[in-house]
Parts: C-alpha cells; structure tokens; sequence
C-alpha cells in the first residue's frame, strides 16, 4: 500500500467524519497517525464525529481507548447534536429536531411491531427509533408504510434501518451545525463509508468516502465532482483526503 502523505494545513479546517470504518476504520497504525496529526493542530481544527452511535458510547471511546474528544457530536444519525467538554445534548441546537420528532417514539414502535424482518435495537434514543433488519425478510411495503406516517427511512450496510424526523439525517443537522457556529464551508471535510453517510456528501462539502466504503455507497456518489473516492481504508483514507483537498 503505498504511503499517504502528511500534509500541513495553515488554514482553520473543520474535519466532520463518521466513527465505524471511517475514524476508526484502517491498521492501528494508520489511526494513530491521523490522530497524531490531528491532536498536533487542535488549535487550527475543528473535530465533529457525524455517527448513529450514541453519546455514552462516544465518552467511552474517547476516554477509555486513547480516540481524540471531538469539539461537537452529531450522533444518532442526526437527531443529537452535543458538545463541551462531557459532551452533552445542547438543547438550544436540538429544538427543531424534537419539534419535528414529537415524541412520537411509542407511536412507530407500534406502526412496525408486526412488520416482518424488523428486531428492535435494545438502546433507547430520544429522536428516532432504530432497528436491525434482514434484507431478504424486509417487506418493500415497510418504507412506504413509515414514509406514509410522516417519517423519513434510512438504511445502511443491509443491517441497519432507522426511522428518522423528517427531514432530519447526518447531512441536514451538519449544515445546520456548520451554519449556526458560522464555519466556512469551503473548509469542511466530511468522511464516511456507508449509506447512512450519503447526505453528508449531498451537503456540497468537499468529502472523501474512503477505501473501505460499501459499493452501494460508491455508486450513489458518482459524478459528484466535489467527493473524493480514496482508495486508502478508514482513517488513512481521511488524511489522504486532507492532502487532496487541502494539501499544499
């Protein structure tokens, strides 16, 4: 594999990237040296994790197995948005979120509880309701069933499917995130490997799906001229990606 170049960056950059297969994805080699590269520049770096993963297992990873703390979290695809130094919901940012959820938790749970391929997650979450589906099983009248009600749909890596705000998914919560703290958006990488990561590419941003990212994903990003297909895995694919569109 050939080396991925560190490049230096003299300019403020926003690195807003998906955890699974993307930050944490590569040799534990190639991770520690973003890391490295990153922790170094913390004063020219903004640091968003963009994940469906929750907040307590976010604390944990930092904590306990040396992940750099990110400045902000978009987590639970979307529907959080957290920061400071625990890491906690910012409810002034989450207003419209909850707005458009309205608590309606209870009501999809019972919407699907006979839908045929679904098994609920085990972990709560305040703004959508998450399932583990089998893709043979799924009945194509369960999408349209959830979309009819209100709600978006998301699927990912033919494991995961999410009922979501409408409207609501990593890629609109990050423009809103980036458009609230008044980033510049020419200076925002955003990384990710799956089909839950598309909206994120449909922001505009400059973006990088890295080596390792599911074909489904690769082939709904062709022809988008601004994401950047790096044939480097996971964390080695991002710091490919800060070289290519940053380098000097």
């Amino acid at each position: 594999m050939a080396s991925v170049v560190s490049p230096d960056v003299s300019e403020p950059l926003i690195l807003a990237t998906d955890l699974d297969g993307t930050f944490l994805g590569g040799s534990p080699e190639q991770r520690q040296r973003l890391y490295h590269w990153l922790e170094v520049r913390r004063d020219r770096l903004i640091l968003i994790f963009v994940t469906g993963r929750d907040l307590p297992f976010i604390r944990s990873l930092c904590a306990d197995e040396g992940v750099p703390w990110p400045d902000y979290v978009i987590g639970d695809v979307g529907t959080t948005i957290a920061g400071g130094p625990r890491l906690e919901p910012m409810a002034e940012l989450e207003g419209w979120i909850a707005e458009r959820w309205g608590d309606a938790g209870e009501r999809v749970r019972e919407l699907l509880a006979d839908e045929p391929g679904l098994t609920l997650q085990p972990t709560p979450f305040r703004h959508r309701v998450s399932y583990y589906y089998q893709p043979d099983l799924l009945s194509p009248t369960t999408v349209e069933k959830i979309q009819r009600a209100g709600f978006d749909c998301l699927t990912s890596a033919d494991t995961y499917l999410d009922v979501l705000p409408r409207g609501i998914s990593k890629g609109p919560t990050l423009k809103f995130l980036v458009g609230h703290l008044d980033l510049d958006p020419a200076r925002v990488l955003v990384a990710g490997d799956t089909l839950n990561d598309l909206s994120l590419f449909q922001t505009g941003y400059p973006g990088v799906a890295v080596g390792n990212s599911e074909p489904r994903l690769r082939k709904a990003l062709t022809g988008l001229d601004h994401v950047y297909q790096s044939p480097q895995p996971g964390s080695a694919g991002i710091l490919d990606a800060i070289q290519y569109f940053f380098g000097q």
